[in-house]
């Protein structure tokens, strides 16, 4: 870019002019926003300076040279005339500023150049990523960018931050790949050296500015964890152009203003090859931070993002790949995990640090991880995927890591300054499986598959054919080398310490320096192996962190084998049987061995049964597994690596014998196939199976089914092995020949009464014949049967040899029956009926009677006499029968007529059957009627018979049920049905009812049609009648005469006449059927009857007179009047009805239609109706529409305004509605109704209205919560009662009640159902209440007519019960550390109630401390738990209620132990608090102590190393004094010393090398002491006891430990020293046995000292309990106390509880919950007043306050306030001036200095002084002083008057109050209402309550007191029976006996210490000397446990 007029000037100085060569210079101005964009070209000359230039730029860019700039580099470094000549080069660009530090305004190009350097040509070979065994390269070029940020940002003091973004989210751009970092950032310069090929870091120098200017090699660092390893100048852009085709590098260093940006593309590359201009030429962009104006590009969108965040950073780099290839997309995509989980391996050291990723240790940042690689991927649509690389959980190191058991660490010096650092880890195989890991990214072939398929894999290795040793660079992984292994530590030839498999249980890492060459692309070493395994290269064992030159061969190995004896548990004992001792061993060996059924071996598991083979025994055992054997006293499942099994040799026909060989010896390579092979061909000797022929035919068929009879052939036999050879007898020269085999043939017969043993044969070999049967030929039953050879043996019979069958053949058969031969009929079915088919049954049989089936065709023959037969057809088959046979011809009865039937069936053997049958007649087919005459005459009125017959098709007489005839008539109604049942006899006569014609005048033809309905194919028959009138009386008429007139009164006529009166002259007349009119004879008037009058006048009837007829006199009484003739032909009868008229009006009367009762409010509900009635009563319609207006209607209390009067025109009467009355009393009413002259009155009773309310009966107001507390009675009975509206009582029954509440709220009693009684009332009774706290409400309610009646609400305020104990507070340090053997620190411990206050006055004896040691039985405490009491009060402790547990003793031994608190508060129920989980920690080290007492040596300083060896793996341990491991966090070494007994003895024997001392490290608690042996020759007197003494020197602590001090013998002879070496050994197991002895001696004369002191203590407990009852006047007997005791406190007890049911004063006022400690509650229920007067004025006078809740901070003043949103008054105590506060014990105002200063009368008392505090009695005093002052309190107002009237003669007098309720101001007013105050009962329940009654207290106090006395009683007993019984033990022969035996082998061992010429033991032995291994004394409450397990030592334990 050329500058504005053709380039500028040229800047020549110097002599020569335009001689020289000029630089070229690029030049941006840039102080001011309106720069010019673009730079000027400056051409300066070799020679100019700083002074020529800055003229040069000014004359330039027309600058005034006064002005004030800077000209700096891009790099903002300022060009003076210092740095002139060696700054401004040829092509470089500058910036024109204000100032360095000034931000770019704009941003600017700067060009570079970055020619490939000359190593291109050299290297070139090494830069290509290439895939190897199948891994994609990928995350390898991914790790190149993320080394350069490493190395970016290894100078970084805080978190090193690098980020890989993956842009796949086509929204934002093309796919792209930024990696970006916080590291130190690139200067545009070394951004310039970045772009060039192959500048490494060492060849940057010279011409090139580079971060690694001067390169210094980093420090040595653990696992060389430098970040040196950006390193070639090659790996950035060779992974750059493989993800992609562009890169843009974004760069800020940390001291610079601008942003470097320089763009590389393959584009941008082929772009300028196609033009000819300079490939590795280009511009780098300089900008200020945050400047995204030149990305134009949408591909690029999300640069704009990615730019935003650089405000933010104060240096940084940003890699953006651009142009990613589609196949990493997709790789990238599909391979997140995969790949992520790579890069994580590849820098796992540098994640987690040189240990790695290990579980236990902690992830805070430290100087080795504080490097934080986040890997992000950013789709669309989907959410971000996020990987940080230290959160991945399962890279290989990971894996590797934390799969391992242990580590051997070692180190190689390579030739020159080559290190590398070595690890192996060793895998164990647990329980069931290998712990190696499996790597998921390798391929198959390399993770343990074979090639060979067929092969058979003997086992399978844990590594596989993976290599032993991944290879690390400068701590950072080189993928594609690995090291197999060193020769160190390849598997022996032959077998090692360790089994061969654990060598493939190890992997491991190599960490080298940078002095190893890598190639390029650091992919792998390039010499690494060859220098490793070169033989000068030198491997030291680095132990504790410090490098050790040994063998690393045997160190290996011996690491190793501890490994594989430590952690691999190889065989899995399962199905455990039990604990067997086995005699067979020797005694040592003989038990406990736990017996199981199966192993699970290597992945294979063996179980009992299963067939093995072992291997390296003689002979090779083949057998089956009878059971495992594994020793110790093992329950259950159990690993192990070691074990016996026993096996039971196959066959065991062969060999009958158990064996037993270590589990080891068992071939794991054998297949069953040939272990089972071998077995069958030793069986195969054995007898097999048996060949059966048929010598003479008649073969039997297996399953075959024969005719009965059919013969069975002779059997030919032979017995066959498995080889096919035949045999006699049974194999082996053992057997002789008395072993001979024979052939049993068995027929059985199977039936379901079981199995039948018909035919049974035995054969034998005759040596010259064969096995042989007979032919058979008798099996005729049917059934199923088996013929059954056996091979049997001789003599015994017996069918098995050794628990195996002998050869046997069973053939099944069956027998069928034969053909048929004769033949019998089965069951008919009669009856057999003339014309009617039936069917024959026939069943034939076989010639031995077997059932048989008919198959060919027949024609059966039937023949009988007098019958005529045939047939239809006979089936065939099973169910044989003649169908279809038919009979007909004559039979003279209905009962029927026998014949016999003769069957022939030709072809039989016996062919005929006589077959006997009854042949009853057939089924009816005709009707025979008598007379035969079709006509027949007879007179209406009287019957005719018919004669029928029912005959069947051969007219026999039949009968059969339902046979009924019917005879119909037609031609007149009402004819009737003649009906007659034939069906017994089949005739009878046919007749009925006379026939009866009415009203017949002449004659008439009918139809008669007899027919049996049943029998529709029977015809009918029909006949003709004539039938002739009646001459019988037929017709009766009645007539009323009046006057000479005569009217008709016809049959049911009505008769209207006057009420009352009478009917005269009634006459009547007969005529017959024909109206002829018939005479009255004496004979027919007998036969008239009337049914008005029983007297009739028989003169007056002849002369055809009826009696006369009264007529009713109520118009509703209609007489029935009835005149009746019957004779034996008819029945006449001719009636009418007399029907009443009214007479004159008499009356007017109401009638009241509907109920009497009017409810309350409502209208009568039926109608009042009003007539006028004559004198009999009876209605005259005498009103109309307008007499409505002359009605008056009156009554006390009626509401005439809803009246309605009406004209009821259809029963002339006025209906009278709407009656109502005004609401008042209910009772009855009378209502008077006038009309005319006329009037009437009505009564109607007036009751309550429908229910409506429920109210509450004696119940105290509803507007206020009802206060109870929690568990207790309601005061009240709830008794409600139903109400109407008006509060009427409704009397209502059975109505029902509920009571509606929430289901926490409780009531009981509840489900209790409630009705109302007669009268609507009901008592639900007095309910105890069980809710939370706080208000709850419950409402009434009751259900009437499907309604439901609300009933009144009740608000309950629960308030907590202070006395109910629901948890206990335990306050303690919990920092504290509890050392084994120290006291506890002190616990505070606090019953708390239900309003969270604490419960005083609690016996202390009813609160415990219990301990016991956690274990995994649960957290229940065990029944051996030790309990504490607590401690009496101390002065300083805190208020009334808090118990202290203090200097209580922790354990001696370290574990977890577990602590509870326990209320008592009954006799069945404790109140436990939560379980307290303490630590006891070991206690300061004071000894050294070994791990396993070792015995005691003899030893001599001949050549034999083991008869040298003091030692040998000896584990030496501090404890501290109660012998729990401790310092395991010391450090230090153990010094172990030989010294006589003697002092001055200096010829003492000498270590192995001639030294008097060794020193062995002491780590993590413990000196482990392999081998400790003599010097060969080594000085020493003979026979002599000397001494070694361990001493522990560890630096970290200060105080001296005890050393460890082990006895030896020392001999210059062998066998001498052999002699005493069995002396030495008898001596030890005598020293061990009187240790026990001891022991126990000892806890049992402790146990018994305690017992003593327990007895006294209780003695003087129960004196000192009986004397402070006896202050109490209770005085307790000295016989029989704990019944007296008992009684005492059961009477006490009722007494109390009587007193506390008493009713007393309580404040009802709710109280606030207490949430927190810090709310005390509301002011009315801080205090209670004894006096009923003096609490009424003192509540009064406090009224205001009464409700206002007292906080201790006004934070929960606060809280309170807004959690009522302010309606609740609060005090919080805080806020309060305490020094105004009154003082307590001030006395009296008419006290002065102490003397009365005047008599006051009316008992005057400060009102504070009468305030009782039940809790926080400091703060109750603080709240009542500020509210009561000095408030005085006297009897009345004239005692107050006259005491101040005094008082202000000398002082202030402050408020007066009155116990009867007056009030003095301090000011001196009283009187008024506000100054009186109201009753209690006006209170409502704001008040103080009642303290308890002093009484109570006092009888608590003695039950208290009773209660401790009878556990000190009883505690006693307890305590004297003990001692009783450990003084009873102590003198048992067997403890007797003990110490016999303590004595004599105390003198045994005296004479074998002076044999051995050692010093003798003394009664107290030297715990370092023979120290107990754990013995410490019990502790108090655990030593009798402890003497009694002691008493079960016996000699044999000894």
């Amino acid at each position: 870019m050329a500058a504005a007029g053709g380039g500028g000037p040229s800047v020549e100085t110097g002599e020569g002019g335009g001689g020289d060569s000029y630089r070229t210079v690029y030049l941006f101005d840039r102080r001011e926003k309106e720069s010019e964009l673009g730079d000027r070209v400056l051409k300066v000359g070799e020679s100019s300076d700083y002074a020529g230039f800055r003229a040069s730029v000014c004359q330039t860019l027309g600058i005034s040279p006064e002005e004030k700039f800077v000209i700096t580099t891009t790099s903002r470094k300022e060009i003076t005339c210092d740095n002139f000549d060696e700054t401004v080069k040829d092509g470089v660009t500058l910036y024109l500023l204000q100032s360095v530090n000034q931000l770019l305004q704009t941003a600017t190009k700067e060009r570079i150049d970055f020619l490939p350097h000359y190593d291109t040509l050299v290297k070139s070979g090494m830069y290509e990523y290439y895939a190897s065994e199948g891994q994609n390269p990928l995350p390898f070029a991914l790790a190149e960018l993320i080394d350069n940020s490493l190395s970016a940002t290894s100078r970084n003091t805080g978190i090193r931050r690098i980020q890989i973004k993956l842009h796949f989210d086509e929204t934002q751009g093309k796919p792209a790949v930024a990696v970006i970092d916080n590291g130190r950032g690139m200067t545009s310069k070394q951004l310039n050296n970045w772009a060039v090929y192959r500048l490494s870091k060492f060849t940057r120098q010279g011409d090139f500015e580079s971060d690694h200017s001067g390169y210094v090699r980093p420090v040595p660092v653990p696992r060389s964890l430098n970040s040196d390893i950006s390193y070639f100048g090659v790996g950035g852009k060779q992974a750059v152009f493989f993800v992609g085709q562009s890169a843009r590098m974004i760069s800020k260093p940390a001291d610079s203003q601008d942003v470097h940006e320089l763009v590389l593309s393959k584009e941008d590359f082929e772009k300028k090859e196609k033009n000819k201009e300079a490939i590795y030429s280009g511009y780098i962009r300089n900008r200020k931070p945050s400047d995204s104006v030149h990305i134009t590009n949408d591909d690029e969108r999300f640069l704009h993002s990615l730019i935003s965040e650089e405000k933010q950073k104060d240096s940084f780099t940003a890699v953006v790949i651009t142009g990613v290839q589609p196949e990493h997309i997709q790789y990238l995509k599909n391979y997140f995990y995969a790949w992520t989980r790579q890069l994580a391996h590849i820098y796992h050291y540098y994640i987690h640090g040189p240990k790695g990723n290990e579980k236990h240790t902690s992830k805070e940042v430290g100087p080795f991880n504080n490097i934080d690689i986040e890997i992000s991927m950013f789709e669309k649509g989907k959410a971000p995927r996020i990987v940080n690389l230290r959160e991945m959980p399962d890279d290989m190191q990971t894996l590797y890591i934390n799969t391992a058991a242990d580590s051997f660490e070692f180190k190689a010096h390579v030739e020159g300054d080559g290190i590398v650092e070595g690890i192996i880890r060793y895998h164990p195989f647990l329980y069931d499986r290998e712990t190696y890991p499996d790597d998921p990214c390798l391929p198959p072939k390399i993770r343990d598959e074979d090639d060979d398929d067929d092969c058979f894999i003997l086992e399978k290795a844990a590594r596989g054919k993976r290599p032993i040793f991944e290879c690390f660079w400068n701590g950072r992984l080189i993928p594609y080398t690995s090291v197999e292994d060193f020769d160190w530590c390849t598997p022996p030839k032959k077998r090692g310490l360790a089994p061969i498999e654990c060598y493939n249980r190890i992997s491991g890492a190599l960490f080298t320096n940078d002095k190893f060459q890598v190639s390029t692309n650091k992919l792998t070493f390039m010499d690494l192996e060859l220098k490793l395994k070169d033989k000068n290269t030198l491997f030291t064992r680095i132990l504790n962190g410090q490098e050790q030159r040994m063998r690393i061969d045997r160190e290996f190995a011996l690491w190793l084998k501890d490994c594989h004896e430590k952690y691999d548990k190889q065989i899995k004992f399962t199905l455990f049987k039990g604990i067997i001792t086995r005699p067979d061993l020797p005694s040592k060996k003989q038990g406990p061995w736990a017996t199981y059924s199966a192993i699970e071996w290597d992945g294979k598991i063996y179980k009992a049964g299963q067939l093995v083979k072992t291997i390296k025994t003689l002979p090779l055992f083949y057998g089956s597994i009878v059971k495992f054997f594994l020793y110790g006293d093992h329950d259950g499942e159990v690993y192990a690596t070691g074990g016996e099994v026993q096996i039971a040799m196959e066959p065991q026909a062969l060999y009958d014998e158990i064996r037993t060989v270590p589990i080891a010896k068992l071939d794991r390579t054998v297949a069953e196939k040939a272990i089972k092979k071998y077995v069958e061909d030793e069986m195969a000797r054995l007898p097999d199976r048996l060949s059966v022929t048929w010598p003479e035919g008649d073969e039997l068929l297996p399953n075959e089914i024969r005719p009965a009879g059919t013969p069975i052939g002779a059997l030919r036999i032979e017995i066959l092995n498995k080889k096919g050879e035949a045999m006699q007898k049974l194999p082996g020269t053992s057997h002789g020949g008395s072993k001979k085999l024979l052939v049993e043939l068995k027929v059985i017969l199977h039936s379901s009464s079981g199995n039948k043993e018909i035919i049974s044969h035995i054969s034998q070999h005759g040596g010259k014949w064969p096995y042989w049967f007979k032919k058979m030929e008798n099996i005729q039953k049917l059934g199923n049967y088996t013929l059954k050879l056996q091979v049997v043996l001789n003599e015994s019979n017996a069918d098995t040899y050794a628990g195996r069958p002998l050869p046997s053949k069973a053939i099944k058969f069956s027998v069928k029956e034969g053909k048929p031969e004769k033949f019998s009929f089965g069951l008919l079915d009669p009856p057999f009926r003339v014309g009617v088919p039936f069917n024959i049954p026939l069943e034939f049989q076989d010639e031995f009677g077997h059932t048989s089936q008919l198959i060919n065709d027949i024609q059966p023959v039937l023949e009988t006499s007098g019958l005529f037969l045939q047939y239809e057809e006979i089936t065939k088959g099973p169910n044989c029968v003649i169908r279809g046979v038919t009979a007909k011809g004559p039979i003279n009865s209905c009962q029927g007529k026998n014949f016999n039937l003769k069957v022939i069936l030709p072809g039989l053997k016996e062919d005929s059957q006589i077959l006997k049958i009854r042949l009853l007649p057939g089924p009816p087919r005709r009707l025979k009627v008598k007379p035969d005459s079709e006509i027949l005459v007879i007179e209406n009125g009287t019957a005719f018979p018919f004669q029928v017959e029912v005959l069947d098709e051969s007219d026999n007489i039949t009968a059969q049920p339902k046979l009924i005839v019917h005879c119909k008539f037609s031609g007149a109604p009402n004819l009737p049905i003649y009906v007659v049942d034939c069906s017994s006899s089949g005739t009878s006569i046919l007749s009925g009812s006379a026939i009866q014609v009415q009203n017949i005048k002449k004659d008439q033809t009918l139809k008669a049609k007899i027919e049996i309905p049943s029998c529709k194919d029977v015809a009918p028959v029909e006949k003709t009648i004539k039938l002739l009138p009646s001459s019988h009386v037929a017709r009766l008429q009645i007539f009323s005469v009046e006057g000479q007139k005569a009217i008709q009164i016809k049959h049911q006529d009505e008769v209207n006449w006057i009420a009352g009166d009478i009917m005269h002259n009634l006459i009547f007349q007969m005529y017959d059927e024909g109206e002829r009119e018939i005479h009255i004879t004496s004979a027919l008037a007998e036969k008239i009857k009337v049914n008005w009058t029983p007297e009739i006048n028989k003169e007056h009837l002849l002369q055809g007179l009826l009696p006369d007829v009264q007529v009713p006199t109520s118009v509703k009484d209609m007489r029935y009047c009835q005149v009746s003739y019957q004779d034996d032909h008819v029945s006449l009868e001719s009636a009418f009805t007399v029907r009443p008229l009214p007479d004159e009006p008499k009356h007017l009367k109401c009638e009241l239609k509907g109920g009497k009762t009017v409810q309350m409010g409502q209208e009568l509900q039926g109608e009042i109706v009003i007539i006028v009635t004559d004198q009999y009563g009876n209605q005259i319609q005498a009103f109309s529409p307008t007499s409505l207006s002359a009605l008056g209607i009156a009554g006390i209390g009626l509401d005439s305004s809803h009246l309605k009067t009406t004209f009821q025109e259809n029963t002339q009467s006025i209906s009278v509605r709407g009656i109502k009355f005004i609401p008042g009393p209910p009772g009855n009413k009378d209502l008077c109704f006038t009309w005319r002259e006329f009037s009437d009155f009505i009564r109607v009773q007036l009751i309550s209205g429908p229910p409506a309310k429920l109210l509450l009966i004696d119940w105290p107001e509803l507007k206020e919560s009802i206060p109870v507390i929690n568990g207790r009675e309601l005061q009240h009975p709830l008794i409600v009662q139903l109400c109407d509206q008006w509060d009427n009582p409704a009397p209502v029954p059975q109505v029902k009640i509920s009571i509606i509440k929430a289901n926490y709220l409780k009531l009981t009693p509840s489900n209790q159902q409630h009705k109302t009684d007669e009268r609507g009332k009901a008592n639900l009774g007095v309910f105890s209440v069980y809710a939370p706290r706080g208000e709850h409400s419950m409402q009434i309610k009751a259900i009437y007519n499907k309604n439901t009646i609300e009933g009144p609400i009740i608000k309950l305020m629960i308030l907590p019960d202070p006395e109910k104990p629901i948890r206990l507070n335990v306050k303690y340090d919990k920092d504290a550390s509890f050392l084994a053997g120290g006291v506890f620190t002190d616990f505070m411990i606090t019953v708390i109630s239900e309003d969270d206050s604490i419960i005083k006055n609690i016996n202390p004896a009813r609160i415990t401390m219990k301990m016991w040691k956690l274990c995994n039985s649960g957290n229940r405490p065990p029944a051996n738990a030790e309990t504490f009491s607590c401690n009496k009060i101390k002065d300083n402790d805190r208020e009334d209620g808090c118990f202290y547990f203090r200097d209580k003793a922790i354990p001696n031994k370290v574990g977890t132990y577990c602590i509870q608190f326990g209320f008592m508060m009954d006799k069945a129920n404790i109140l436990n608090s939560e379980q307290i989980i303490v630590d006891v920690l070991p206690n300061q080290p004071v000894k050294l102590v070994p791990e396993i007492q070792p015995a005691t040596p003899a030893v001599s300083n001949v050549r034999s190393v083991a008869s040298r060896t003091l030692v040998k793996d000896l584990h030496l341990n501090i404890t501290d004094e109660y012998n729990n491991h401790t310092g395991i966090d010391l450090v230090g070494t153990v010094i172990a010393t030989i010294k006589g007994s003697n002092e001055e003895d200096n010829d003492t024997p000498l270590f192995i090398g001639k030294v008097r001392t060794l020193e062995f490290p002491f780590v993590k608690g413990s000196a482990e002491i392999t081998s400790l042996v003599l010097a060969e020759n080594s000085p020493g007197r003979d026979s002599t006891e000397y001494f070694i003494i361990f001493e522990p020197r560890l630096p970290a602590l200060s105080r001296t430990l005890e050393s460890y001090i082990l006895p030896f013998m020392f001999y210059n002879d062998v066998k001498k020293q052999q002699q005493m070496a069995a002396l030495t050994k008898e001596k030890d197991q005598l020293s061990k046995s009187i240790i026990m002895y001891r022991s126990l001696f000892e806890a049992s004369k402790q146990l018994l000292d305690e017992m003593k002191c327990q007895v006294e203590e209780a003695k003087l407990k129960e004196a000192q309990l009986r004397n402070e009852l006896k202050t109490h006047n209770i005085d307790i007997p000295a016989t029989q106390q704990m019944p007296h005791i008992e009684a005492l406190l059961k009477r006490k007890m009722s007494e109390q509880e009587e007193l506390k049911k008493k009713p007393r004063r309580s404040c009802t006022l709710p109280n606030y919950t207490k949430g927190s400690g810090d709310v005390l509650g509301k002011i009315a229920h801080l205090a209670q007043i004894e006096d009923d007067r003096a609490a009424m004025v003192i509540s009064w006078h406090l009224a205001s306050d009464m409700d206002c809740v007292v906080t201790l901070t006004t934070d929960a003043a606060r809280r309170i306030y807004d959690e009522t949103q302010g309606r609740q008054q609060v005090l919080p105590l805080d806020s309060i001036y305490k020094k105004t506060l009154p003082d307590w014990k001030r006395s009296l105002p008419h006290y002065r200095n102490g003397k009365l200063y005047f008599k006051p009368i009316g008992d005057p008392v400060f009102a504070r002084d009468l305030l009782t505090f039940p809790d926080n009695i400091e703060h109750c005093e603080t709240v009542f002083g500020m509210l009561l002052g000095d408030t005085i309190i006297l009897d009345n107002l004239d005692a107050a008057n006259h005491y101040r009237k005094e008082v202000v003669k000398i002082t202030h007098c402050p408020t007066l109050l009155t116990r009867d309720g007056d009030r003095i101001r301090s000011n001196g007013k009283f009187g008024g209402l506000q100054n009186k105050a109201p009753p209690m009962d006006k209170l409502r329940g704001m008040v103080f309550g009642a303290p308890v009654p002093k009484q109570c207290l006092i009888i608590g106090e003695q039950i208290d007191l009773l209660q401790q006395y009878r556990t000190a009683v009883c505690k006693l007993g307890t305590v004297n029976k003990d001692l009783n019984g450990q003084l009873e033990y102590l003198h048992t022969p067997d403890m007797k006996k003990k110490k016999q035996e303590l004595d004599e082998q105390e003198k045994n061992l005296k004479l074998i210490e002076q044999k051995l010429g050692m010093t003798p033991t003394r009664k107290c032995s030297d715990s370092l000397r023979h120290p107990v291994a754990d013995c410490p004394i019990p502790p108090k409450r655990m030593r009798r446990d402890t003497t009694r397990q002691n008493r079960i030592i016996t000699k044999t334990d000894v």
